[in-house]
């Protein structure tokens, strides 16, 4: 499901935390109709499913569904694998903490999500974002998108 694209820019707020140059776009929705537009196009959310299936799916499941229990604890008294498809709680963190994750891996020890930042490059982690996010409904969406808009205004 591709959504239109919303005028691409850079987000000044990554440059600290998550540098990813131009490719990043403007996250805030603009109703048209019955949908959303988002700032990524059909191009990330293609090469996102190709980088998503190589390094993502063998924990977050093939269509981004998580893990069963995903909300207890293991043994070792990590999360595992939530679900990334708008059903878990992805959407609550702006794209700075999303693209962070992704590249040092899961803060503080709370999960098992390891680092890619040797794997991936910014333009890859942003392309799994935008495949991450074309799964979310668009009032996930937009819901998100307000979150981020707001993180980026308080800086």
């Amino acid at each position: 499901m591709f959504r239109a694209c919303v005028g691409l820019v850079a987000l000044p707020a990554l440059a600290g935390m998550f540098p990813v140059g131009p490719v990043v776009a403007d996250s805030s929705p603009v109703a048209t109709g019955a949908s959303v537009q988002r700032w990524y196009s059909g191009e990330h959310v293609q090469r996102g499913a190709v980088v998503y299936t190589q390094n993502c799916s063998a924990c977050h499941g093939q269509n981004g569904e998580g893990t069963k229990n995903w909300r207890q604890r293991t043994a070792d008294g990590k999360f595992p694998p939530p679900p990334i498809d708008g059903t878990a709680h992805a959407w609550h963190h702006p794209i700075t903490i999303l693209g962070s994750q992704i590249k040092f891996g899961a803060p503080g020890g709370q999960g098992s999500m390891p680092g890619f930042a040797d794997k991936l490059s910014d333009e890859q982690i942003i392309d799994v974002i935008a495949w991450m996010q074309d799964k979310w409904p668009d009032e996930i969406y937009a819901t998100w998108a307000e979150l981020d808009l707001r993180s980026r205004s308080k800086n």
